[in-house]
């Protein structure tokens, strides 16, 4: 049975003028096209090919090997082309855009603007749509996670008391705003650590890894900047934790386990006036 909104593993049954037919070889209602623009250059009847499978404009199934910037039970940052009387249409890489409609948009949307939207399928018109009331579909009933477990993560959103992530594609979690200096925005895509869950099934996160683990990235980080700026940073153990966070985007405790690790690899000097390459 053909996937709608997902990568689907197909046989190729026969060669038209518009381009191959796929399919499992059993059933011809599974049969899709795949139009000429997507045909690879050589094939043979009976090979295997992985398409992605969504409707086109008529509402039929078809075939193309384009990635789409969102999946069938995904959650993706998209930016709107364009509105009409029905609902928004977003840009998720492909022909025909991704519909929104007016009552799955938790703020109206607006032209040109990205949003945080999932996209589902829709049981009354078998169509694949998104929304952007995405709450609905994130739960954190049940969660087991390890102290320090690495996750993936999808930025939700920006608020002062911190970033708010997608968990696995399934649950919410919190960074605190304090614990992290890097760039992020809405729709990013990350690896991220489990910092604890709490009682109220909140999720608490750390956007890098922490404890021994990570002293190399950020030792990295820190030789990186020294090589930048001709082996020398005028920064130390006295230095001001917002210059620190100015100048290396990391906290004052992170750079310390950071030197301490290069100067114990005789990397780098540590002098008054900050630390030198060796």
């Amino acid at each position: 049975m053909l996937q709608l909104g997902q990568f689907n593993t197909l046989q190729i049954l026969r060669d038209t003028q518009v381009g191959i037919f796929l399919g499992d070889g059993i059933h011809e209602e599974n049969d899709v096209l795949l139009p000429n623009k997507y045909v690879p250059k050589e094939f043979s009847i009976g090979d295997e090919i992985t398409v992605f499978v969504y409707l086109d404009h008529e509402e039929r199934p078809v075939a193309t090997t384009i990635k789409p910037y969102i999946q069938l039970n995904q959650f993706a940052h998209l930016q709107v082309n364009y509105i009409n009387k029905f609902g928004a249409f977003m840009n998720w890489g492909l022909e025909k855009d991704l519909f929104v409609p007016f009552k799955e948009q938790a703020r109206p949307m607006e032209i040109d603007k990205r949003y945080l939207v999932y996209c589902y399928l829709d049981e009354k018109t078998n169509r694949l749509v998104a929304t952007s009331r995405t709450n609905k579909f994130l739960s954190n009933d049940g969660v087991d996670f390890e102290n320090n477990e690495e996750v993936d993560l999808i930025v939700s959103h920006i608020t002062e008391g911190g970033i708010n992530v997608i968990i696995n594609e399934k649950h919410k979690g919190l960074a605190y705003a304090n614990e992290n200096y890097e760039d992020i925005k809405p729709g990013k895509r990350m690896k991220g650590y489990i910092k604890q869950v709490r009682a109220d099934g909140k999720i608490d996160v750390y956007l890098r890894p922490v404890g021994f683990t990570a002293i190399e990235p950020t030792s990295q980080h820190v030789l990186d900047a020294l090589k930048a700026n001709r082996g020398f940073l005028r920064l130390n153990d006295d230095s001001n934790p917002e210059d620190i966070k100015t100048v290396l985007k990391m906290s004052k405790k992170s750079f310390k386990k950071a030197v301490g690790s290069l100067y114990r690899q005789k990397l780098i000097e540590i002098k008054e006036d900050g630390i030198y390459l060796v």
